[in-house]
């Protein structure tokens, strides 16, 4: 008997692309990139002046996880291709393009460990902490 006569009225199983699309939004690529930068050494935080300013009034008034996850990461994603944009706040005393090449390797493995492909990172260091906690005192 041949495979076509054997097989007569089964359905075969449709391919992934024949059953739907899937689609990964910006907030969720900005949330892993936004996770990887803050892990990397040298970074004190993330966003630019105005963001951290309205971050800090929100952790006044007892809403200190708003916005935390994304805040200094945008991110575009067309189909399963993300351009991630960060603004950081490093630390005093790091190498300004060690720090924001760690960023960049960071992102980069992070997102793609998701099965999408980082075509640039841009970061763009946007100011520098002083107020380093100094030894305790004695």
């Amino acid at each position: 008997m041949t495979d076509a006569v054997e097989n007569a009225g089964t359905v075969q199983p449709a391919t992934g692309a024949a059953r739907g699309v899937t689609s990964v939004s910006d907030e969720v690529v900005e949330k892993i990139a936004g996770a990887a930068a803050r892990a990397v050494p040298g970074v004190a935080d993330l966003g630019g002046d105005v963001a951290r300013f309205f971050n800090n009034i929100l952790d006044k008034v007892g809403l200190d996880e708003v916005g935390d996850a994304r805040r200094g990461v945008s991110a575009d994603v067309k189909g399963n291709a993300a351009v991630i944009n960060v603004v950081l706040v490093i630390d005093a005393g790091h190498v300004v393009v060690d720090v924001t090449e760690a960023v960049r390797v960071a992102v980069i493995e992070a997102v793609e460990k998701y099965g999408l492909t980082v075509t640039q990172v841009n970061v763009t260091v946007d100011d520098i902490e002083l107020n380093q906690p100094g030894p305790a005192a004695v």
